[in-house]
């Protein structure tokens, strides 16, 4: 059975920038994101220029059920996944009263909760393979919680946490799991108003295609 590696938030970004470099490592993918329209040009792009095989899923993973949903869809189509990037993240920057309370909740449901049924489902079936490899997207906000972004740093807090002692549970199952953890990386991530930040201004951001090859 072929083999695949799953990668959330495929269209843009380190996702996009880390499905190119497995491309050219010959691994099949499968994309998911909220943009079908450019996940399934990528789709036809890849498959003819590396001849590997390239499945595209699209997915609101802020959304409750979702990943779930995600995770049988591709049980439904047979596909192994042998490898998992928890890539999908989004951050809100703003003042504490001025912050929807259902954006918060929807980042929470994507960073953390959707993080966590991914791993949990895909990483069973791993450790029943006996090998698989996950990797989750942190922060450098993971080690260092900034105002205005008090619950998105929260988030990648509870990503770096969970992501350094899961391995303790899943130690002799051939299961590797790792953290990335950027620090600013020029991505579509950032709005005009965190771009106007001392944190911004004082930190030149890396390229998505350097902090992806660390990834890969």
């Amino acid at each position: 059975m072929k083999e695949y590696i799953l990668i959330t938030d495929a269209s843009s970004g380190i996702g996009y920038e880390m499905a190119i470099q497995l491309a050219e490592k010959q691994h099949n993918l499968i994309l998911a994101t909220r943009s079908a329209d450019k996940i399934e040009k990528m789709q036809k792009e890849l498959k003819a220029k590396y001849a590997i095989e390239v499945e595209y899923m699209e997915v609101d993973l802020s959304l409750k059920e979702e990943a779930k949903m995600l995770y049988e869809a591709i049980k439904d189509k047979n596909l192994l996944v042998t490898g998992l990037i928890n890539n999908a993240g989004v951050g809100v920057y703003g003042h504490f009263e001025k912050i929807a309370l259902e954006e918060e909740q929807n980042m929470i449901e994507l960073n953390i909760t959707s993080m966590v049924t991914l791993t949990k489902l895909f990483g069973k079936d791993m450790v029943a393979h006996k090998s698989g490899r996950i990797m989750n997207i942190a922060s450098i906000l993971s080690f260092l919680p900034f105002p205005y972004y008090s619950v998105y740093s929260a988030t990648k807090a509870f990503v770096l946490a969970y992501t350094e002692t899961t391995p303790a549970e899943l130690e002799g199952s051939g299961v590797i799991m790792t953290a990335l953890c950027p620090g600013t990386v020029e991505t579509p991530f950032h709005t005009d108003t965190t771009r106007k930040t001392n944190a911004m201004s004082a930190n030149t951001p890396m390229s998505a295609d350097v902090l992806a090859k660390a990834g890969v």
